[in-house]
């Protein structure tokens, strides 16, 4: 009888530099591939109101899963697709189809590691091996130069160490030909109203599409096109790093998060590519520091793997059950929904709201003014962008919450951000601001950011009427202009 391997696709959504797979079609004479969509990953969380895991994500998640079918029939498999439970159905799957071993991406995170237990115990009665490999970090975790239970705790650490000690490895081949298993049914790919989204959410889904200065489709092909057009067509790597940190647009930055975040590309990938730039075009700071975000990835994986589900508690990994926190559900929402009176963070959570994405800069400061500001719990907040953001990742968007709360891996004390100067520093003339809050369209550039300090007859010149067309401020902003005018 022919060695059958049946391969998970988790967050691995692609096929090359995929040392779990490429090992799989090699081992075996043949392959089911199989996603399965847990109904657990879409619920409403009770205390917060919003899904787990919303639209935006869904949509890209569903494109980036049709793209990787494509592929392996491109190639003379399948994909199988189900929905349920992900550890009951596997273990069926591989009884059903006489599999010797199911091989998957391991993943560091409570959710994802409870389900490779479950699904371990229920096929050691069926004989059948679960492999494991690590497919997701630049860094292969075996060849770090510590042990993952000594991860330095700050990142120039361990970056210095794993630079000077550790190579990235080799991309590993693309399979170009998969014998299938026969006679499994595919399966079709659900919708969103099949996993459980109401028609007005999938019809605002759809309204929003439409305002985001990039279209994230899910998938390794529209990844590699990313990736192709922004290396190497349009060289802005070049400058990545005098531009990453823009508002507005499609390319200040590289974008490739929302890929990276699902599998579709392989960071490992990405390096070489990066790589081979600089020795057929140019190396500077720019094509250095994409390769220092990816480092940046790559330790906040490794933090996950550290510290486990401390990443998700309130008192963080530093387990700091000293900081208090305030569950203000009225003044949560207020931030959610980008109407706390101050332009630049309602602009950035508008953003979020409206397109699934909000820039790096974006992020740290809405994260500090929940946080540092509000003094709100820091978890709604990574909850919420959990929810929202395309390129959710587990180990980077908990993490750096962490490092924001003051909870996490952060050698200084109290990371807080001031609002106003952030504004004035990387939105000088208020274009980003008015692009997202139009009915502060109007104001001077000069004023926007501290809009709430017009006076009643500068309200009715520019046509803002302060607690009615735009809201009043959910606290002072005195502190950050005094510490503006002060420096």
């Amino acid at each position: 009888m022919p060695k059958r391997i049946l391969y998970w696709f988790r967050n691995d959504l692609r096929l090359h530099d995929n040392e779990g797979f490429a090992q799989a079609v090699a081992t075996a004479d043949e392959v089911l591939p199989v996603f399965v969509f847990e109904p657990r990953w879409f619920d409403e969380l009770p205390e917060l109101g919003f899904r787990k895991t919303g639209t935006f994500r869904t949509t890209f998640l569903l494109e980036a899963v049709a793209d990787l079918r494509k592929s392996l029939q491109a190639r003379g498999a399948d994909l199988i697709i189900r929905v349920g439970h992900s550890a009951k159905i596997l273990a069926q799957l591989a009884e059903d189809s006489e599999a010797d071993a199911i091989y998957a991406s391991k993943e560091v995170t409570e959710d994802e590691t409870d389900t490779e237990s479950d699904l371990s115990k229920r096929l050691k009665p069926l004989n059948i091996d679960l492999d494991l490999f690590w497919v997701s970090t630049l860094y292969h975790v075996r060849d770090l130069p510590f042990w993952v239970s000594r991860l330095p705790n700050s990142f120039t650490k361990f970056r210095h160490e794993v630079e000077t000690y550790t190579n990235v490895r080799q991309l590993i081949p693309t399979p170009q030909t998969v014998q299938p298993v026969h006679s499994v049914d595919a399966g079709e790919l659900p919708t969103l109203a099949e996993l459980g989204f109401s028609d007005e959410e999938i019809t605002q889904s759809k309204q929003s599409a439409s305002s985001t200065a990039i279209r994230f489709t899910g998938g390794e092909t529209a990844g590699l096109e990313r990736l192709q057009r922004y290396i190497w067509e349009n060289e802005l790597i070049k400058t990545y790093k005098e531009t990453r940190n823009g508002l507005l647009g499609e390319d200040y930055s590289s974008k490739f998060s929302a890929w990276l975040a699902l599998g579709c590309l392989s960071p490992r990938f990405i390096y070489h590519e990066i790589s081979r730039f600089e020795v057929e075009r140019v190396k500077n700071d720019s094509t250095y520091w994409l390769i220092f975000e990816l480092m940046w990835r790559d330790f906040f994986r490794f933090v996950g793997l550290r510290y486990g589900t401390r990443l998700f508690k309130p008192s963080g990994i530093q387990q700091n059950l000293a900081k208090t926190w305030v569950r203000d559900p009225a003044l949560f929402r207020r931030w959610a929904e980008g109407k706390t009176g101050i332009p630049f963070i309602d602009a950035n959570m508008r953003e979020l709201n409206t397109t699934g994405f909000m820039s790096n800069r974006g992020r740290q400061n809405v994260a500090s003014f929940l946080a540092h500001d509000l003094g709100i719990l820091w978890t709604w907040g990574a909850a919420y962008f959990e929810s929202l953001l395309i390129d959710y990742d587990p180990c980077s968007n908990w993490g750096n919450w962490n490092y924001v709360a003051g909870v996490g891996n952060d050698p200084r004390p109290d990371r807080w951000f001031n609002v106003y100067s952030q504004a004035k520093r990387y939105d000088e003339q208020g274009e980003f601001v008015k692009h997202w809050l139009p009915e502060l369209a109007t104001v001077p550039s000069a004023n926007v950011h501290a809009v709430y300090n017009l006076s009643p007859s500068e309200q009715a010149q520019y046509g803002v009427i302060l607690g009615e067309t735009y809201p009043l401020p959910v606290i002072s902003p005195d502190k950050w202009i005094t510490e503006e005018k002060n420096r």
